[in-house]
């Protein structure tokens, strides 16, 4: 990964896609104190969880749990989508991944955005995304789905749906609805 842009990584798996314990060890985690439930407790411990990818600076958090380790989980799965956001892989396999692949029946694509895959999923198809110049056509083609399935599996994430529409506009395009 090259280490002071996170638009362009030189490694050939995306940091969304990597598995939580080879995730963490490019991570540094803070346990913070954050207003929310838990009353009493809530200010004595430090429930809430703060997680910076150090190679990207990319950081995520979650405290509205009153565990830690379940604000845990959560930081690190918004964490996730940040990075699939917003990292860039350099170079692209010639085909979708196997991941993708299993996902997809008959064109559409069936994943929940809460699920544990939908980060890896989702730098997927950014990626190809970009590497089509942000049309949905030759990228869902790619991806042996319809336009309209990626771009509804865009959607799921507000952030990314905006972050295409950003790249579109940028280079004269009109916005996706």
């Amino acid at each position: 990964m090259t280490s002071n842009s996170p638009d362009l990584l030189a490694d050939e798996i995306h940091p969304a896609c990597l598995n939580q314990d080879l995730l963490l060890k490019d991570c540094q985690i803070q346990h913070v104190r954050r207003s929310g439930p838990g009353g009493q407790h809530r200010n004595k411990v430090e429930t809430g969880v703060v997680i910076k990818h150090l190679p990207t600076g990319i950081t995520a958090e979650a405290a509205e749990k009153r565990q830690q380790g379940r604000n845990r989980s959560v930081a690190l799965f918004r964490l996730r989508i940040s990075l699939a956001i917003e990292c860039r892989l350099q170079h692209l396999a010639e085909a979708p991944s196997k991941l993708w692949q299993k996902r997809i029946l008959n064109g559409t694509l069936k994943v929940n955005s809460e699920h544990d895959e939908f980060p890896a999923l989702l730098a997927e198809a950014l990626d190809v995304l970009a590497r089509f110049e942000f049309d949905p056509k030759e990228a869902s083609q790619f991806l042996c789905c319809t336009s309209s399935q990626l771009i509804k599996f865009l959607k799921k994430e507000p952030r990314a749906f905006a972050w295409v529409n950003m790249k579109r506009q940028a280079a004269g395009m009109h916005a996706l609805k």
